[in-house]
């Protein structure tokens, strides 16, 4: 593992090789030794950790008649879906990204059992609406 003396080392070779093919202001000078040397910092480290994929028991846990927990953050959702677009995820992606199966969720039975009544109430009043109408 490189030490913080072999980067700065290595920082201020390339920057000689730089300036010395290139015309460098004196002013810029500083600032491209530090953004270099930032740059040669960042390539010895390790990847960021991956999210740890849940268990199927977590999955399952996860799926409740009234919410659904969201593995990104660990807070309960009526709906995922507009969630999921604030932190930049489609619903493919974020099963992708946690290993859920293909047929989760993405919005709450009861929530969506609600919606389903709501919609069948307005389509029958248009039904009656209509007849009413034809009539």
């Amino acid at each position: 593992m490189e030490t913080r003396h072999d980067t700065v080392e290595l920082a201020a070779r390339i920057v000689a090789a730089y300036v010395a093919r290139n015309n460098v202001p004196a002013t810029r000078l500083p600032a491209l030794i530090a953004d270099l040397h930032a740059a040669i910092a960042v390539l010895g480290r390790p990847e960021p950790a991956r999210p740890a994929r849940p268990t199927p028991a977590q999955i399952a846990a996860s799926i409740r008649p009234d919410t659904l927990v969201s593995f990104e953050d660990g807070k309960p959702y009526k709906a995922l879906r507009r969630h999921l677009t604030l932190r930049g995820l489609t619903a493919e992606a974020y099963r992708a990204k946690w290993g859920l199966p293909v047929d989760y969720p993405l919005v709450s039975a009861a929530y969506s059992a609600r919606r389903s009544t709501i919609s069948r109430a307005i389509s029958s009043g248009m039904r009656m609406r209509m007849q009413a109408a034809a009539e």
